[in-house]
Formats: C-alpha cells, structure tokens, sequence
C-alpha cells in the first residue's frame, strides 16, 4: 500500500461536486465515517443526488436542512429513511431487487460516485466488499469515483466483491465496528407459524429467507431436516446452528454445490467473524442471486417471506401501510416466481394473523394505496399461526375460505361476512 496514499474522511470526499450522483454502500456496510463528512459539506455542495437501498446507521444527508443539497432517493426503505419519505424529503423507486444493478450498469441510474466500506488489502492488494455485495458491485463497476472505507472490522468475503485498491479514486483508513442485530426473541406466535412452515419445508431443499423472528422461527424448528442448502438475498444468524450441526450443507444444489450463496448479510459480530474468509459462503452480485432463471433450476426451491397484509383473494401488500411506504419490493417476487417454476418448489407468505394491536392483517380488501408487491397470481402457501393453505389453482371464492380458516379467531366473522357479500356464498 505504499503507493497509494490514505486521506482524512473530509479530503476523501471534497471530490464530489455539486449536480453529481451518489450511491451509498448498503446495510451493514453504510461508510458511516464517509456519510458523515459528505453530509458535513452539505451547505456547499447542490442537487446532488443519493442513491441507495436499506442502510444500517444514520442517514443526515435526509435531514430537513439539507433538502436543497440532496436529493435522496432510496430503492428499499429502511427505518433511518421512513420519515423522510414519509414526509417528502426523499423519495422512494420502486423496484425489484434483481434489477437494480441493471439499472446502475444500463445508465436508467447514472452514476457519478460510490461511497463503499471494505476490507483492508490483502498482500496482493486486493479489499472485499465484505458483508454487502448485493447491488453495490454494479455501482462500483460503473461509477466515475469510488471512495472507500478501508475498515480492519470488515470481514473478507469470497465471491464478486474483490476490488484491487488501484480501483479507489481515494480511500481512507477508518476502524469502526459494524452495525450488529441482536437475535430476535422468538415468541409463541412465532413458533408456531415455524412449524407450520417446517412443515412443508423437504429435505434437500434450498432455502432463502430474510432477517427477523420468523425467518429465524422457521430455522430453529428445521433441526429434524436433512441436506438443506442457502440461495438467498441476505441471511443472518439464524442459519448458523444448522451449519454447525450439519444440517445446512448445500449437497445438493446443482449450482454452487457445497456453497452458501448471497448478496449480502447482517447479523451479529458471531455471524461476521464466520464468513470471514470462509470459503463455504459466496457473496454474489444480486444481479445473479436474485435471477429468477437461475433460482428456479434451484430444485425444492423454498422461498420464505412475509407481509404487511394479504387480502382474501391473496393479494399481498409488503412494502407499504396504506399509502405510506414501510419497506419496499426487494427480492420478494424475485424469490416467488423462481421458486413456484422450481421443480417441487415451495414458495411462502408468512405472517402472523394480527398486529400487536390485534388489528387482522388477512383483510377483505387491501388499505387505500397499498402496494401489491406479490399479485394473486403468483401466491402459493401462506402461512399463519394457525395453519397454512395452499392458494395455488383455487379460485377467488376457494382462497377466501382457506385464508379466514388461518385467520385470527377474533375476525373471522367480520371476514366471513365479506366474503359472502362479495362472492355470495
């Protein structure tokens, strides 16, 4: 590295310009140090545009006072950006996650600049991406300025995200430690949409599932399986216990065999230290991960994923409560459609029935300006804390009976009655 000189964060990014576009490095690999002295230039820089996906940390750049600075818009929100969306202070682009870096290298995006965290060089000069490879390669593939983030904290991960250091138009060399989630506590609900989702889960299948309670409830309860392997957007630690004990072993996937596969991870420092140049685990352009023609060659393809609401015809609402935007499309319908083409695959809706404040989240229509991130069309099992249904070839008529029997007991009634007055029977 002697050649190539580390600057201080407030001279790393005193190259952006004005008028230019940014893209932020995503989830646990947000460049904190980097955001922060980007944002610190906001009263001299104008319409700069950040792009983004979920980020992990703060996000002062979509304060209120730097409005006429940034102009922030997000592909998934997280919640460090929901007020602001919510508000009009940034904007929302709906997409689906497989096509975000396309978007990137087609130009539909442009971009001027990437702001990255990565691992310190190896002897060959070479830094991954680490925990988040997802769309950001394409960013860094087509960005005019990449600025890094060399961070000793970063663990070094196998697949597309190896950069040589000779790529930073300039970097910096800042140790911090990586935003952690905690394990969720997993409550009875929970455990029981597990089981019932385990239930359908075959040995040998492959497995994508997303971060919280109920991904992690349906792995603790997989224990019995055999030969399960992982194809998934992102993981965290809930897959490790079934790595350990063997049950995870990805035998039988014809692609990438023996090999867990994602596009990024977020979890505890337990889960950063195990992908750590380890080369069982592959992190991939989403790009690819998320390619529905290459998840459904994936046989037993088993995608879990859940929901905000899902009316009594199966339309399902994922990104948005009514009009306001809560997440966004991810690889949601990415991971459907290949897993419903897959040979014997499984694709999976699971939620729990109600809200914490015992509001039904099966309803007889969807609220006003609620997304449809997953149409009728495509929903096959859904899964609640009292059972889980088959939609696939019913009728609208059909689903609406098979959903208000994993309804909550408390609004069958109320759902009863719609359906009735909405199908006569």
């Amino acid at each position: 590295m002697s050649q190539y000189q580390s600057k201080s964060p407030k001279e790393a990014v005193s190259i952006i310009k004005s008028g230019e576009s940014i893209y932020i490095h995503t989830a646990g690999a947000a460049p904190q140090a980097l955001i922060n002295a980007l944002t610190d230039r906001g009263d001299e820089l104008k319409d700069v545009t950040i792009y983004g996906l979920h980020t992990e940390g703060a996000a002062p750049y979509a304060d209120e006072k730097y409005t006429n600075s940034f102009n922030v818009k997000v592909l998934f929100v997280g919640p460090n950006m929901r007020p602001a969306i919510n508000e009009g202070r940034a904007e929302f682009i709906p997409s689906f996650l497989s096509e975000v870096p396309l978007m990137f290298r087609s130009g539909v995006l442009p971009l001027d600049v990437a702001l990255i965290q990565v691992s310190p060089p190896d002897k060959h000069g070479f830094c991954s991406l680490g925990i988040s490879v997802d769309a950001t390669k394409a960013a860094v593939d087509v960005a005019k300025k990449v600025i890094a983030q060399i961070n000793p904290k970063m663990p070094r991960t196998h697949g597309d995200g190896l950069l040589h250091i000779s790529k930073f138009d300039t970097f910096i060399e800042y140790e911090a430690d990586l935003p952690e989630i905690p394990p969720h506590e997993i409550s009875d609900v929970e455990k029981q949409i597990g089981r019932h989702v385990s239930g359908v889960i075959e040995d040998g299948a492959t497995l994508q599932m997303g971060i919280g309670a109920i991904p992690d409830a349906v792995l603790s309860c997989l224990n019995g399986h055999k030969d399960l392997g992982v194809h998934t957007e992102m993981f965290s630690d809930g897959i490790l216990p079934l790595v350990e004990s063997g049950v995870i072993n990805n035998k039988f996937k014809p692609r990438h065999p023996g090999i867990i596969v994602s596009g990024f991870l977020l979890g505890s420092r337990k889960l950063y230290d195990f992908v750590d140049d380890n080369p069982g685990v592959r992190m991939l352009d989403i790009q690819y991960v998320n390619d529905t023609s290459v998840i459904r060659k994936l046989p037993k393809m088993t995608s879990i994923n859940s929901a905000i609401e899902i009316d009594i015809t199966g339309q399902v609402c994922a990104d948005s409560i009514g009009t306001k935007i809560y997440s966004g499309v991810g690889g949601q319908m990415d991971f459907i459609r290949g897993a419903s083409l897959s040979q014997g695959g499984r694709p999976i809706i699971a939620l729990s029935s109600t809200t914490l404040k015992n509001v039904s989240k099966i309803v007889p229509t969807l609220k006003t300006g609620a997304g449809v991130v997953t149409t009728r069309a495509h929903v096959h099992y859904v899964a609640t804390e009292f059972g889980i249904v088959n939609l696939y070839g019913k009728s609208l008529r059909e689903r609406a009976k098979l959903l208000i029997d994993i309804a909550h007991p408390d609004h069958k009634e109320e759902l009863e009655k719609a359906a009735f007055e909405r199908f006569r029977t």
